[in-house]
């Protein structure tokens, strides 16, 4: 592994211990690709997958933006999708990455679609 995987893994894991998410507030998590983002509202009590997200969805891929306003658009469409489930409320687990760019993108989107963390 190289130097830099070993240090998201070692902030990654330094917030999991200090967030986790519930039915009634589940934990928004991000990973990001040089591809693509990939967003999932987890229940960590159960260990379910609430509902997930991808840049690489049909409906978004056919979008021609740049990667910043296509993760807009990924954390807008999570928001949709928590509201239909009538969650309104999340943790936001940024997963070891800087809170900037195409992160930023995606907590911003979420929070334009209703959804508060």
């Amino acid at each position: 592994m190289s130097t830099k995987v070993n240090r998201r893994q070692k902030i990654k894991y330094r917030i999991r211990k200090k967030i986790s998410g519930t039915s009634a507030k589940p934990r928004l998590s991000v990973f990001r690709s040089n591809a693509g983002m990939y967003i999932q509202l987890i229940d960590d009590n159960t260990g379910q997958t609430l509902a997930a997200v991808s840049s690489r969805d049909k409906s978004m891929a056919a979008q021609k933006v740049n990667k910043s306003e296509k993760s807009k658009l990924v954390g807008y469409a999570i928001a949709q999708k928590a509201i239909a489930l009538g969650i309104k409320e999340c943790v936001f687990d940024r997963g070891g990455y800087l809170y900037h760019g195409r992160v930023k993108a995606v907590a911003e989107g979420a929070r334009e679609g209703g959804l508060q963390f």
